[in-house]
C-alpha cells in the first residue's frame, strides 16, 4: 500500500497550546485541507473538531476526508498527574476509535524549561531523572495498552519542548517500552531541531515508525534559536518551521528508507505556524508543500 498524505489542523495554527488557536472554524480549515490536496487529517485539541462521532465522521465524509488519529500529551514527568492523564487520553482515544481512526498519537506534554532551551538542551543537566523515566514508561505502557484493546494503534511521538526531544532521549524511551505494543511516530522536523538525522532514525527505526509527521526546518533560523536560546514558541513565531522542500530536512531520503523497511501508514504534512504573523497563508503553503511531495517524493 503506497504512502497516503494527510495534515493537520496544527498547519492552520491550531494547537495544543494557549495562545495557538488559529483564525478559522474547523470547517474552513477541513474545507482548505481538501482544497489544498489532502486525504486525510488528524483531530487537532480535543474540541476542536466535533466530538461526536456521528457529527464529526460525517463532517470528514462529506469531503472525502480520513480520520487518522490525534495527538494526545502526557505529563511524563508528574507522577501525580498519570492517572488524570490516563483518562483524559482514554476520553480521546474512545472519539476516535468509534470513528475510525487508525492512531493514537502519545506525547510528552510541553513545560517552560524545556520550551526554554528547545534545540540545545542538556540532558544532564535538564533531562528527567531515573524514577521519572520509570514512571514515564509505566504510563505510555498503560496508556498504550488500553488504546490497543479499543482496536488503535499507539505510537510515541517525540517533540521539541519536552523531555522526549534529543536522539538520546527518544533512544531511551523505545529501549524502556514494548516495540509489539508502541510504535513510533517519526516528526522530521522536531527530530532535525532536537539535533537529530531523520534519515539515520528511519534507518534505525524503519520497523518500528508506524506513523510520519513531514515537517521541514529552516535551518538560517534554527541557528538563530540555538545561538540567541530563543524559547520554542516564539521560534514557530520566528518561522522556524517551513514549507516542505524549503528547509534542511531530507523528507526524500526518510521516505526512501521507509520504503526500505516497508513502511505503508500515512504520512501527514505538518507546519507549525502562527497564522497572526505577517505573510502567513496556511493554505497557500499547504497546498505548495503538497505539490513539492507529489514531485519530489511521488506521493
Amino acid at each position: 500500500m503506497p504512502i497516503q498524505v494527510a495534515t493537520a489542523p496544527v498547519s492552520w495554527g491550531v494547537m495544543e497550546v494557549e495562545g495557538f488557536n488559529g483564525q478559522k472554524s474547523y470547517g474552513e480549515v477541513l474545507d482548505e485541507m481538501v482544497q489544498a490536496g489532502y486525504a486525510g487529517t488528524e483531530l487537532g485539541p480535543y474540541g476542536f473538531l466535533p466530538t461526536d462521532p456521528k457529527r464529526l465522521k460525517g463532517e470528514l465524509a462529506t469531503r472525502g476526508l480520513s480520520l487518522l488519529g490525534a495527538f494526545v500529551p502526557l505529563p511524563l514527568a508528574h507522577l501525580d498527574q498519570h492517572e488524570a492523564a490516563v483518562q483524559s487520553a482514554m476520553e480521546v482515544a474512545q472519539l476516535l476509535a468509534q470513528s475510525g481512526a487508525p492512531y493514537l498519537v502519545l506525547a510528552d506534554a510541553m513545560n517552560a524549561a524545556r520550551m526554554a532551551v528547545a534545540g540545545s538542551v542538556d540532558t544532564e543537566r535538564g533531562g528527567m531523572g531515573d524514577q521519572a523515566w520509570e514512571g514515564a514508561a509505566r504510563l505510555l505502557t498503560r496508556t498504550a495498552r488500553a488504546a490497543s484493546e479499543l482496536g488503535l494503534s499507539p505510537v510515541f511521538h517525540h517533540h521539541c519542548g519536552t523531555f522526549i526531544e534529543t536522539p538520546g532521549e527518544v533512544d531511551r524511551l523505545l529501549a524502556m517500552t514494548d516495540p509489539e505494543l508502541l510504535g513510533l511516530c517519526l516528526d522530521t522536523g522536531h527530530y532535525f531541531y532536537g539535533g537529530g538525522d531523520p534519515v539515520e532514525c528511519a534507518r534505525v527505526y524503519g520497523k518500528r515508525i508506524r506513523h510520519l509527521h513531514l515537517k521541514d526546518v529552516r535551518p538560517s533560523v534554527l541557528e538563530t534559536v540555538r545561538r540567541e536560546r530563543i524559547p520554542y514558541l516564539d521560534a514557530i513565531r520566528a518561522g522556524v518551521f517551513c514549507e516542505l522542500g524549503e528547509g534542511a530536512v531530507d523528507l526524500t531520503g526518510v521516505i526512501q528508507q521507509l520504503n526500505a523497511a516497508g513502511f505503508s501508514g500515512w504520512a501527514v504534512f505538518e507546519q507549525d505556524v502562527d497564522p497572526s504573523q505577517p505573510g502567513c497563508n496556511p493554505v497557500e503553503s499547504a497546498t505548495r508543500s503538497r505539490a513539492y511531495l507529489q514531485k519530489v517524493a511521488g506521493v
